[in-house]
């Protein structure tokens, strides 16, 4: 039987660099793109996405860190509405941040129950922002099958609905998978809100008006990470 070759100490020492090396980079990339967002002389109006929630967050502190607006959940659904929304929009409110609401919308259920559960969430208030319905949810998901063409037929009188309730034209936020699926950016004429962290997305027809940059931003104002978002100028 053949003799195992023994390694000399300096090659090994070099592997575990070579090795460890990269993942040393990796995660002080990853750990410095936590704290990365655009450039305030490129994007003046920046603010922050909490539709997942807003447990923990400081507000005062979120404004002092130069969030200019925050985007709280309504509703989703037919069903789901947001125990936080009324709290949160007093207090953001208070630390002299601008407020919008956040409707998810489900593919699988009718657009009138979703629009009575935004309503019954959100007030007619002229002061909130442009509503945003966040599209994330394809009928793939559905328990039972909805055809593409009433996904689109039940997003439109969603929007309709919507926008008569606030006042204010609605603003799109389809994620990739969404987009690719059913795309809103060429069957509405609405503002967009995309998403992809780090670098400019790219996946709609049409340009821009809000991008989601840094889905987990680190601030202080929370213990979780942010969605940082900029708008166009």
């Amino acid at each position: 039987m053949a003799r195992k070759t023994k390694r000399p100490l300096w090659l090994k020492a070099l592997l575990v660099l070579l090795i460890a090396a990269p993942v040393g980079v990796a995660v002080w990339l990853y750990q410095d793109l936590r704290h990365w967002r655009p450039e305030e002389s490129a994007f003046p109006e920046q603010g922050v996405d909490l539709s997942r929630g807003t447990a923990g967050v400081n507000f005062e502190v979120l404004k002092g860190s130069g969030a200019d607006f925050v985007y709280l959940s309504a509703s989703a659904g037919d069903g789901e509405r947001s125990a936080e929304f009324t709290r949160a929009l007093v207090a953001a409110r208070k630390a002299g941040l601008e407020v919008g609401a956040v409707h998810r919308f489900d593919p699988c259920v009718p657009a009138d129950g979703q629009s009575a559960n935004f309503v019954t969430m959100v007030p007619r208030d002229s002061d909130l922002l442009p509503p945003v319905i966040l599209l994330e949810t394809t009928a793939d998901q559905c328990p039972s099958r909805v055809s593409d063409a009433a996904v689109q037929s039940e997003l439109t009188t969603l929007v309709n609905q919507i926008e008569a309730h606030s006042g204010k034209p609605a603003i799109l936020a389809p994620v990739e998978e969404f987009e690719a699926a059913y795309a809103p950016s060429r069957r509405f004429d609405r503002q967009l809100w995309l998403t992809r962290s780090w670098v400019e997305p790219d996946y709609a027809s049409r340009p821009w008006l809000m991008w989601t940059a840094n889905r987990w931003y680190k601030t202080e104002a929370a213990q979780e990470p942010l969605r940082w978002v900029v708008v166009r100028p």
